[in-house]
């Protein structure tokens, strides 16, 4: 009972607020929360960068070849990165909420959660990442391999990438063609 009793005093001490700078508020949580998938590519590419490490460390006469499949598979575990930054510019530059009539809270919450499911690009950036950074390691055992296992690599970051283009759609759903405001 008390903590429904503090959740209504803050509803209503929130409502005091100026609707846009509400909105805008919402906004910057939300871009915040959507950088956090950054994370995954980080650590994603550092997976690959030291599998390259170790390639070339076995296999100096590898060490092109290694560090192309490196290059190209990190670059590609940097797009929910990517993503999650578009999302994160929408809300701080180009954000159709700040004009968008309706409940102040549905729209806040469409702000926040917009943000909140650009996370699910962390397990696109590990993934992706693993996958350089084992066809890297490939590479370095087996240059002559190498459009194979670079194709191999490709299609498998692919399918993993998936989850964060989920991601991206519910964010801009939510920004650009909230089904939440015509339920009111």
């Amino acid at each position: 009972m008390e903590s429904t009793n503090f959740l209504m005093r803050f509803l209503e001490w929130l409502m005091t607020f100026d609707r846009k700078a509400l909105i805008l508020a919402a906004s910057a949580i939300g871009a915040g929360l959507s950088m956090i998938a950054g994370i995954g590519p980080g650590i994603g590419q550092g997976f690959a960068a030291g599998k390259g490490a170790e390639a070339v460390a076995r296999n100096p006469k590898s060490g092109k070849q290694t560090t192309m499949v490196m290059l190209l598979g990190a670059a590609v575990a940097e797009t929910s990165g990517i993503l999650a930054l578009v999302v994160s510019l929408i809300m701080l530059y180009g954000n159709p909420l700040v004009t968008t009539e309706g409940s102040v809270l549905v729209i806040l919450a469409s702000a926040i959660g917009a943000g909140l499911s650009m996370i699910a690009g962390i397990g696109p950036g590990i993934g992706q990442g693993y996958a350089a950074g084992k066809s890297t390691e490939a590479v370095g055992k087996r240059p002559k391999l190498q459009s194979s296992i670079v194709r191999t690599m490709f299609l498998g970051q692919a399918v993993a990438q998936t989850t964060g283009i989920y991601a991206l759609i519910i964010s801009l759903v939510l920004l650009f063609a909230n089904p939440l405001l015509g339920l009111l």
